[in-house]
């Protein structure tokens, strides 16, 4: 099986880490998948050094059902999503499904509200380690984590490991 034909939901709000939307992008439509870029409202998004990414769909229009992996980019994107109710909702369920998940630097930000990382290790920027805690997660400094559905990195260093495996996770390159 290859990632031709999988759909990826990349959940973005204004403010996000450019490079860490648009590489795991890249990677994954360079393999076959389908990405749909879910916004709190539809429109351009724009990124912390000026990328605009477009969101096609909302959170309230997508049944997390519809995708068979989720991306959370970093930046202050996770911070601004983290108070949409239905974007906190919609990645719970999303997470509870044991579909993989995929978060980089802040993006954890939005699994600890969604309240999904109790009794799991993850990574992320060093900058919410407590946070990551304090949500009962184990936080622990490498440049890839995988805890059964979930995929974490820290930094942009890290996107070449992580995007490996967010490919690897769906089945590899066409």
């Amino acid at each position: 099986m290859t990632s031709a034909g999988k759909r990826v939901a990349v959940a973005l709000a204004k403010n996000f880490e450019d490079i860490e939307a648009t590489s795991p992008i890249e990677a994954l439509v360079g393999a076959g998948a389908e990405v749909t870029i879910i916004g709190t409202e539809t429109g351009p998004i724009e990124g912390k050094k000026g990328a605009v990414i477009e969101a096609t769909t909302t959170f309230n229009d997508v049944s997390p059902d519809d995708f068979d992996l989720l991306l959370i980019p970093g930046g202050g994107a996770p911070e601004n999503l983290r108070i949409d109710d239905s974007a906190v909702a919609w990645t719970k369920t999303f997470t509870e499904s044991n579909k993989p998940v995929a978060a980089i630097c802040h993006g954890a930000q939005l699994l600890i509200s969604a309240e999904v990382l109790e009794g799991r290790t993850v990574t992320a920027v060093n900058k919410i380690r407590d946070d990551i805690r304090n949500a009962g997660g184990n936080y622990v400094d490498e440049a890839l984590v995988q805890d059964g559905n979930l995929i974490t990195s820290r930094v942009p260093d890290d996107l070449p490991r992580f995007n490996q495996a967010l490919v690897e996770v769906l089945g590899g390159v066409e």
